[in-house]
């Protein structure tokens, strides 16, 4: 089956990019047209979309040989992987009874305007309350449940690029 998807590495992470690009896309219009307001925990998922969108650029644009390709993947794998951690915690917030799930933290910008930074980015990736709250449900999941899933798919999709190599595939 791999061998009917055997796009050069190149294309793959271009593609992976477009899906990064189009997840944002989501996420901006969950937030800007519905109204649904991203928590910290779903402002650090977005980070990371974009960073792992941003590593399949660079390796796309750059078309490297065997070794880059390799390092690419890694590193595509790294931050996918580091954005399904966050998704995890996010899923794990919000299956939390009622009674253990932390107290509802400031905005975002209120911690960033007086909070110090290293306490923001701690709240940011450990979560609150709010992030414990589902206000969108597809097929029964809730939005970070299908972001872990995109960023499982990323990962696996990054790492399958290094046995995705042909001598012939670069110029």
């Amino acid at each position: 089956m791999f061998k009917a998807l055997k796009f050069n590495p190149r294309i793959w992470f271009l593609l992976g990019f477009l899906a990064c690009i189009s997840l944002l896309g989501m996420g901006a219009y969950f937030q800007l047209v519905d109204g649904l307001e991203p928590c910290p925990l779903c402002i650090s998922q977005r980070l990371a979309i974009l960073l792992t969108g941003l590593v399949f650029l660079i390796a796309g644009l750059h078309n490297p040989g065997q070794t880059g390709i390799t390092r690419y993947a890694l590193l595509g794998t790294f931050t996918a992987l580091l954005g399904a951690s966050i998704s995890t915690r996010h899923v794990w917030l919000q299956h939390l009874p009622p009674d253990k799930v932390p107290e509802c933290g400031p905005e975002l910008a209120y911690m960033f305007q007086y909070f110090p930074l290293f306490d923001t980015l701690k709240l940011m990736l450990s979560g609150t309350g709010d992030c414990a709250k589902v206000d969108w449900t597809l097929l029964g999941f809730s939005m970070p449940t299908w972001t872990l899933l995109a960023f499982l798919m990323l990962a696996t999709l990054s790492f399958m690029q290094i046995w995705n190599y042909k001598k012939s595939d670069v110029d």
